[in-house]
């Protein structure tokens, strides 16, 4: 048996983490039995469609390496397909027109809740056999669900799972608007695309039972089912579309690479003993739906973090610099203006979790900012500092060698001459020059700046205190 899973998200709304891991363990399942994996966007809930987030789908698995296997595959562009197996439907009497308002099934379903008993269509139209051609008013097709008998289909991941014929209703397969539904849909496009194995979340194990209901009906063979626990959220809240539909793209924006990502993912549920890191290749190898854990995984991105920045640590110098580069480009940062990326990255080499870090600390280098912060101003932009600042001024201008040690031999001497601490001059250089409290090494910091920007932030400075503070 060749093995064929899909990913099919709606959409609706950007994805989230949990869609991502959805569509990576259906990818790695997949390849490592060197199957297929198909893309299917399902877009028939027309009033729900929303065509920005069909870019996010595609443009965020390109960008993060799962890549599928033939065409995307639309709803939309199948209907043909669905209406004929409808028509057959209908033929077989396997499904039937329903003429029920919508104002009755109201009705209906405000008494059985106020009886206390679960909501569902207590199939008033399934046994009048009415005709497509006799009606001038609006219908909607339903499945002729069993009334007796159970489903149990057994879940990779759950074991064995029974449902009751009695639980479920003939549920709706075509709209009145003529657009079929989901739970029908889903079906046909299994089976005409050969889907092996649906990884998907526990919130379609309800879905389950109604579509293998409708995979026997039609005598198409059932896939293999695994559900995946819930994902939470860093407060234990469910994520949901509409409060965590973060763009997947927003990562690749905010800085982390898509190998760190998916590293990351891949452990919120699964596991290959105490391994913490794995390359994709380590992923498709290892990867089975036998180690993937029943109990919810929860959000923690202190080890996306971790993660990440064990990655950039990892990376070659050329490829980090590549990455920076294209990074801060994006940004319309002008790396042209300042020192050589090599050089600063070898500088901070350690310090960040993320690109976005890592541009935040080398912005400086080429831009000019505010560098008065009004929370530093009270402690290090008072009127005594002057005096440090116009010595140190003086000093680098007249400074032939424009070295490390040399700047450090001054920033010593300052501090002998007028008796402050080395760290506290070393801090007001640091505010000066750069705006931040945290740096690398002052003395390495200004040489890579560059004199002249470097006099220019420090005259800047002292015009600053003196204009305020005096």
């Amino acid at each position: 048996m060749k093995v064929i899973t899909r990913f099919a998200p709606s959409p609706t709304g950007n994805l989230h983490i949990g869609s991502i891991r959805t569509a990576l363990y259906s990818w790695l399942f997949a390849r490592h039995y060197n199957g297929k994996f198909i893309l299917r966007i399902e877009d028939t809930d027309l009033s729900r469609i929303d065509l920005m987030a069909v870019d996010s789908i595609l443009n965020g698995l390109k960008w993060l390496g799962l890549n599928w296997d033939e065409k995307p595959f639309f709803q939309t562009k199948r209907l043909s397909r669905y209406k004929e197996v409808i028509n057959l439907m209908l033929e077989k009497e396997d499904a039937y027109i329903c003429v029920c308002s919508s104002e009755k099934l109201l009705e209906i379903k405000n008494k059985q809740i106020k009886l206390g008993y679960k909501p569902r269509y207590p199939g008033i139209c399934r046994n009048l056999k009415i005709k497509k051609d006799k009606l001038n008013k609006n219908y909607v097709i339903r499945f002729k669900n069993p009334l007796f008998g159970q489903v149990i289909f057994q879940d990779q991941i759950r074991g064995e799972i029974i449902f009751q014929n009695t639980e479920l209703d003939d549920f709706i397969i075509q709209r009145s608007n003529g657009m079929p539904t989901y739970n029908f849909c889903v079906v046909i496009d299994d089976a005409d695309m050969k889907i092996t194995h649906i990884i998907r979340g526990e919130d379609h194990i309800n879905n389950t039972p109604r579509q293998i209901n409708v995979f026997k009906s039609l005598g198409f063979k059932i896939p293999i089912y695994a559900h995946l626990s819930m994902i939470f959220d860093e407060s234990k809240q469910k994520f949901s579309k509409r409060k965590h539909a973060v763009n997947i793209l927003e990562y690749c924006q905010n800085g982390f690479l898509p190998e760190a990502l998916l590293n990351y993912i891949v452990r919120l549920g699964w596991s290959h003993g105490n391994q913490e890191i794995f390359s994709k290749n380590e992923m498709i190898k290892l990867f089975n739906l036998k180690s993937i854990n029943k109990s919810a995984s929860i959000i923690n991105t202190k080890k996306l973090l971790w993660i990440n920045k064990y990655y950039i640590n990892n990376l070659s110098l050329d490829t980090l610099t590549q990455l920076i580069y294209e990074y801060m480009t994006k940004q319309k940062i002008n790396i042209t203006n300042g020192p050589d990326l090599k050089s600063l990255i070898i500088l901070f080499q350690g310090r960040h979790a993320t690109l976005k870090d890592m541009m935040e600390s080398f912005r400086y280098f080429y831009e000019e900012s505010n560098f008065f912060n009004s929370n530093i101003e009270q402690k290090y932009n008072v009127i005594e500092n002057c005096v440090t600042l116009e010595m140190f001024y003086e000093k680098i201008n007249n400074l032939f060698d424009w070295e490390d040690k040399y700047i450090s031999m001054i920033i010593n001497d300052i501090s002998k001459e007028t008796s402050v601490q080395k760290k506290d001059i070393n801090m007001l250089l640091r505010i000066s020059i750069t705006g931040s409290l945290y740096t690398p090494s002052i003395s390495s910091i200004i040489y890579l700046i560059g004199k002249q920007k470097v006099l220019l932030r420090i005259r800047k400075a002292i015009n600053y205190i003196k204009m305020h503070k005096a």
